[in-house]
């Protein structure tokens, strides 16, 4: 890792240890101005520090006691890869669900783009279908009939496969 490399990963630590504060303000004095953000299964992609302002708000409204886990920082050029593990007491309103009381624990995958020793520009991919079904948005039937649904291909194929296989053994015996 060069230095620019290792400064832009050490940026995103210090970024991360102020939002873990909750100082807002520490965390937009590593952002430049016209800061973007995208989030997966957002339709486009939002501006601006008060932008992000209004997103961590929330988060840190619905989850005041949250935890961020990092797991793994990993630089690249102007780029930093971040994957880590949020936690907390759902106790305000969370698109739109209302507080639950309920602990929660989900994952993040998130890069970063870093322009002149600041944060340009994120990306940011939450399991939010875990999120959502700690908070009982999702049930754990529909969340399993989705996840086995993605396999239905693959379960066909390997059934077939050991069928043509006895089939085959009953023929040689």
């Amino acid at each position: 890792m060069t230095t620019s490399e290792s400064d832009n990963a050490l940026l995103m630590r210090e970024a991360f240890a102020a939002l873990q504060r909750h100082d807002l303000d520490a965390c937009t004095a590593l952002m430049t101005p016209n800061f973007v953000i995208n989030i997966a299964g957002m339709p486009a992609a939002r501006r601006g520090i008060p932008a992000w302002r209004g997103h961590a708000r929330t988060m840190l409204t619905a989850f005041p006691d949250v935890r961020l886990s990092l797991h793994d920082v990993v630089a690249a050029g102007d780029r930093v890869a971040v994957r880590m593990t949020l936690s907390g007491t759902h106790q305000g309103e969370f698109m739109g669900v209302r507080a639950t009381g309920r602990r929660v624990e989900y994952e993040s995958s998130e890069i970063y783009r870093i322009e002149d020793g600041l944060i340009a520009e994120e990306w940011i991919c939450s399991d939010m279908m875990t999120l959502l079904s700690q908070l009982g948005e999702v049930s754990t039937t529909k969340l399993a009939a989705m996840y086995f649904s993605g396999y239905r291909f693959w379960c066909g194929a390997a059934l077939g496969g050991l069928a043509g296989l006895a089939i085959a053994g009953r023929r040689r015996g």
